[in-house]
């Protein structure tokens, strides 16, 4: 009777693996015979674990979702990870059940994991995620997504302009610690991305849709290649006085040839001193293509540097 509970977590492990067990699979694992798997399958039941078990030969025991959650069982890298991703923070809205669960858990670590958790808790800093509490907005259009209908919200861009927008939701993206929606916007007849923080939901939702094929064939390479710009609220145009292929691999941005010396580089933003950093760091000569704000603030830089050299 002493090894009982100790086997139970053996058995809970194995069924946790997400796959069908027979009886005998589970006996020959366990060391016991297939009565006894019967019973501590029983246990486990009276537990909370939803055990569902397939009668005939080709039957076996399977660890399904039940109406309330039970004890997890979690094995020393899933624990560390559990315990520093809630320390690092997550959705606004969720704070205080994130420091419940942490509680919890860090309560039960064994030292030799808390040292890990310590570790790398030391290392890190967590920036505090700005914007409206997000949980019922990332609720509400996970819902949307599952159930394939139109979402309706007004949005406000990275320069304070509102629109009112319909769209077919496909996935929730997290990127750079902002939760993104990418979907198809049916007004504009092509892919999107909103950031959650800016969506004011409207209700009821739309009419229900059919998911699209994503965008590009491949949402992660759709992503990798517009979130860098959509991500960032300013950009900039400048014409470079220098081949196209002195900038390759030397900047973050989109360069496109004009002639064979010079060449048109965009690049985004969020801060105009960034661009001028950046320019500098070249050594070559441009030209502010675009906004009109870009110039005014290099204006102000160069007369700043000028006094500082005397001039």
């Amino acid at each position: 009777m002493r090894e009982t509970p100790g086997r139970l977590l053996r058995l809970l492990s194995l069924l946790q693996m997400h796959r069908d067990w027979s009886g005998t699979e589970l006996a020959e694992r366990l060391g016991v015979t297939t009565r006894t798997v019967r019973r501590d399958v029983d246990r486990l039941r009276e537990l909370g674990y939803p055990v569902h078990a397939v009668m005939g030969p080709v039957g076996g025991y399977r660890l399904g979702a039940g109406a309330e959650l039970p004890p997890l069982l979690l094995d020393d890298d899933e624990a560390v990870a559990v315990v520093v991703g809630l320390h690092a923070g997550g959705v606004s809205g969720l704070e205080e059940a994130s420091l419940r669960a942490l509680t919890k858990l860090s309560q039960v670590l064994p030292s030799r994991l808390r040292h890990r958790v310590a570790a790398l808790e030391a290392s890190m800093l967590a920036l505090p995620v700005r914007g409206p509490e997000m949980a019922a907005v990332l609720t509400t259009v996970s819902a949307a997504i599952r159930a394939a209908e139109t979402l309706r919200f007004d949005y406000v861009s990275h320069d304070g302009t509102e629109s009112r927008r319909a769209v077919e939701p496909h996935r929730l993206v997290s990127w750079g610690r902002r939760w993104y929606l990418v979907g198809w916007d049916t007004g504009r007849a092509d892919w999107r991305t909103f950031r959650a923080d800016r969506l004011t939901l409207r209700t009821p939702n739309g009419p229900r849709f059919v998911h699209r094929e994503p965008p590009d064939g491949d949402l992660t390479a759709y992503l990798t290649r517009t979130m860098g710009r959509e991500m960032w609220p300013y950009r900039a145009v400048l014409k470079i006085h220098a081949p196209a292929s002195e900038l390759a691999g030397r900047v973050e941005g989109e360069v496109v040839p004009i002639d064979e010396r010079t060449c048109r580089l965009e690049l985004a933003t969020d801060s105009f001193d960034i661009v001028a950093f950046v320019v500098g760091m070249l050594d070559v000569a441009f030209e502010v293509e675009s906004p009109p704000e870009l110039a005014e603030r290099l204006r102000v830089l160069s007369a700043r540097y000028s006094s500082a050299a005397g001039d």
